[in-house]
């Protein structure tokens, strides 16, 4: 396993939102859950540029048209642009739940305490496999293949990819003590985007192999 301190790039926040929970992207603004509401974040001017209505604390995904996104035992499929619920499906954990992502057709979700992530059919809400990882799960992102998540668990946090067939660790980036993940997705590129729970912010880290300028 390599391992290494996570580079945050930049910080963003804290936002009198409040808690910062699931994170998603859409190609060109960062989506982020504060309990009621879903924002919308220019990641490059740090600005917040919008956001809908919809209970929002756990994990968000985007699918190149829809975002989804858990509250309590419910996952709901809505449209950015008028915050129109339209469609809603059970969540695997029944409220235990955690980071959410969209990836080969399919949502990922992670489950907190099981220490979990479930691939899940979008529009039943049916676990199709479950991947064991061996902390507590906050976020999860695919990027280019590869499957991270985030943890939290006894004051700390680490970003870590995972083999999706074994869950072995094959890679850590150790977070700087104080600093937790919540929700989580990645840029496609040399960002991972990382929500910070209740310190209300939001950080840009460097994906390992990616220039410090991100």
């Amino acid at each position: 396993m390599r391992q290494a301190s996570a580079e945050i790039l930049r910080e963003y926040g804290p936002f009198p939102t409040g808690d910062v929970a699931g994170v998603s992207f859409d190609g060109e603004r960062v989506w982020f859950a504060t309990g009621g509401r879903i924002e919308a974040l220019d990641p490059e001017s740090g600005e917040l540029t919008g956001g809908v209505d919809v209970p929002a604390d756990a994990g968000t995904a985007f699918d190149g048209t829809h975002l989804y996104q858990i509250a309590e035992a419910v996952i709901r499929k809505v449209d950015p642009a008028t915050g129109e619920v339209l469609a809603t499906i059970p969540a695997p954990g029944s409220g235990g739940d955690s980071g959410l992502t969209w990836a080969e057709g399919s949502l990922w979700v992670g489950e907190y305490r099981a220490a979990s992530i479930h691939q899940i059919d979008p529009e039943t809400g049916a676990i199709l496999r479950t991947i064991r990882s061996d902390r507590f799960v906050t976020g999860v992102t695919w990027v280019d293949g590869e499957l991270w998540h985030g943890t939290w668990q006894d004051d700390a946090s680490d970003l870590r990819r995972i083999d999706p067939g074994s869950g072995e660790v094959l890679e850590r980036l150790d977070m700087p003590e104080g600093t937790g993940i919540s929700g989580l997705e990645s840029d496609g590129a040399g960002r991972f985007f990382a929500g910070g729970g209740q310190s209300g912010k939001l950080r840009a880290i460097r994906r390992p192999g990616y220039a410090a300028a991100g």
